[in-house]
């Protein structure tokens, strides 16, 4: 076994997005190189209603996936699909924008509200593929009770156990892992891929060489084909996300990620002539 390093710690910076919601982004346009395919780690957490009721009203996007995973609260959404509805405690949302969705994520006030949306990258190739919505509630995570951890299959394979989504353009690997106090959890990560651990509470250790990991932090790890980790003395709940690099340029405008300026400055045109979405319900437009 090649167990893998920490080679970056990031710990991101508190902002304001949206009509004014409240969060921390742990990724964003400094770490897209390092981190490809992924885009974009936001985090929450309040128990304030004001930090996030405002929301994100109705916005466009295109060329990538967004993958919201709600540990605590309730958000209603809609989109240009006709879709609609709320996600709930440990419910999750995958999204293809691909050629253009409009959606907005409207949070309800909760006694907590505790999550991450990530945004992963498409491959050149599908950027304008037909945009899609699927809802995954909690009932179908499978979970995994295990001497050293219990792992909730989010997204991808662990253990011959398929989690509750598969991505369609890029394999990502998403787990909610709660390591047990002073415990050591080990997993295959495929060699090629991206792989990163964050912290949502608690603390723990890479294994074997016992590096510090804090809460709140994204620790990418380096090249290898395991990862292993140990609990605090309280133990961790972290997630371990993992997918293959993308390696293709990046051109980056607010909610719209495509491969070349020219393909951003015509996406942006489009939503000014009001052409941008190809698939859509007639009862929801931006004009």
């Amino acid at each position: 076994m090649n167990y893998r390093t920490v080679t970056d710690d990031v710990t991101g910076r508190r902002t304001t997005d949206g009509a004014g919601v409240r969060l921390v982004r742990v990724l964003g346009d400094p770490t897209v190189a390092r981190f490809d395919p992924f885009l974009m780690l936001d985090a929450f957490d309040s128990r304030d209603p004001q930090d996030y009721v405002k929301g994100f009203p109705l916005h466009p996007h295109r060329g990538i996936e967004t993958f919201t995973y709600l540990i605590a609260g309730e958000i209603d959404h809609k989109d240009s699909l006709g879709n609609a509805g709320a996600i709930r405690d440990g419910d999750c949302q995958w999204m293809t924008a691909g050629s253009g969705i409009l959606h907005e994520e409207m949070p309800r006030a909760s006694p907590r509200m505790l999550g991450l949306q990530l945004w992963i990258n498409l491959p050149r190739r599908d950027k304008m593929a037909p945009p899609q919505y699927r809802d995954i509630t909690a009932a179908q995570v499978p979970r995994l009770d295990e001497e050293s951890a219990l792992v909730a299959v989010v997204a991808g394979e662990y253990a011959g156990v398929a989690g509750a989504a598969q991505g369609d353009y890029v394999p990502v690997r998403f787990l909610d892992v709660t390591l047990r106090p002073g415990k050591t959890w080990t997993t295959a990560v495929p060699p090629q891929d991206t792989a990163f651990a964050y912290i949502l509470e608690g603390a723990a250790a890479l294994a074997p060489a016992g590096t510090p990991l804090e809460a709140r932090h994204a620790c990418l790890l380096g090249a290898g084909d395991t990862a292993a980790f140990t609990g605090g003395s309280q133990g961790a709940r972290m997630v371990l996300v993992s997918g293959p690099p993308l390696r293709e340029p990046v051109a980056w405008g607010g909610p719209i990620v495509m491969n070349t300026e020219a393909e951003l400055r015509a996406a942006y045109q489009e939503l000014e002539d009001g052409t941008f979405i190809r698939h859509a319900d007639p009862a929801l437009r931006l004009r």
